[in-house]
This record gives C-alpha cells, sequence and structure tokens, in this order.
C-alpha cells in the first residue's frame, strides 16, 4: 500500500498547487457552467476520504461530522455563504496531514474491518485497500475538476 499513499500524496500535492495563489474570492466562485468551486471541492475530497476510508471501517476518523456534511457527496457550496479563511486552512493543512495519519493507522492494523460499499462509478470496494485505491481514483477526478475550475476562474 506504500505505493498508493505515495500517489496520494502527489495527486494533493497537485490539488494544492492548484489552489495556490487564488485568493479567498476566487476559492469561493462559482464560474459560469459549473455547480460548485475550488474550495468545495477541496473540502469534498477530506469528506469522501473520511468516509470511504473510515467510516466504511466502523471507525470516527479525523474530520468531524460537521465538516463531513458540508462537504460530501450530494452537497454543493452556498454562494450566500463563502468559506472563510480559516476553513480554508483547515482544509489546506487536512489534506497534508491526514495520509500521514491515515498510513499510520493503516500500518497500525487499525482497519480491521470494512463494510462493503458501491459506489457511484460502479465499484464494489470490499476492503480498505479498495477504499485506498479508489480514493486516488476519485481524488485525481476532482484534480481535473479542480484545474478546469482554476482556467474558468482566472479567465
Amino acid at each position: 500500500m506504500t505505493q498508493h499513499f505515495k500517489y496520494l500524496r502527489t495527486i494533493r500535492a497537485n490539488l494544492l498547487k492548484a489552489s495556490d495563489n487564488l485568493s479567498l474570492e476566487e476559492l469561493n466562485k462559482i464560474p459560469q457552467g459549473f455547480n460548485n468551486n475550488m474550495i468545495w471541492n477541496l473540502g469534498h475530497i477530506v469528506s469522501t476520504y473520511n468516509n470511504l476510508i473510515y467510516k466504511l471501517s466502523g471507525l470516527p476518523g479525523h474530520v468531524d461530522p460537521s465538516f463531513v456534511q458540508r462537504y460530501q457527496k450530494g452537497s454543493a457550496p452556498d454562494p450566500k455563504t463563502p468559506v472563510g479563511q480559516a476553513d480554508v486552512d483547515y482544509i489546506k493543512n487536512s489534506i497534508t496531514q491526514f495520509v500521514d495519519l491515515t498510513e499510520d493507522d493503516y500500518e497500525s492494523g487499525a482497519f480491521d474491518s470494512f463494510k462493503e460499499y458501491q459506489t457511484s462509478f460502479g465499484v464494489i470496494l470490499q476492503s480498505v485497500e479498495d477504499a485506498i485505491i479508489f480514493n486516488n481514483v476519485h481524488e485525481g477526478l476532482h484534480l481535473g475538476y479542480t484545474m478546469a475550475l482554476k482556467k474558468a476562474v482566472r479567465a
């Protein structure tokens, strides 16, 4: 699994790079033709990661449940309530810190059960290893989406 954690760190470094040098206003902007914004995508990967890896393993994870609800599958940013700098900082810190925490949890054997789950991609996850691998696919999708959002925001 070491290689999959390495890929995840690379994906997340690219996600952070895509959001670098964007103002709070740009991170919150929902460009015409899009349903969400840059910061929602970053929050969404933190939320989904927690659900796929920890919740399906019967563990609480490292993310507050109210945060998970704001960014989970099916949610959307509220244009009337932009995300503030404190939340942006939390999201960006979570993106880097949680991979190490999860790798430590994995290596210590914390993931001893898993509830099978079919993703919206049609993939059936049967183990935490499946979830970690699939999560990279999910985050790669959102990396592409954030790159498109950045172009649209800066256009």
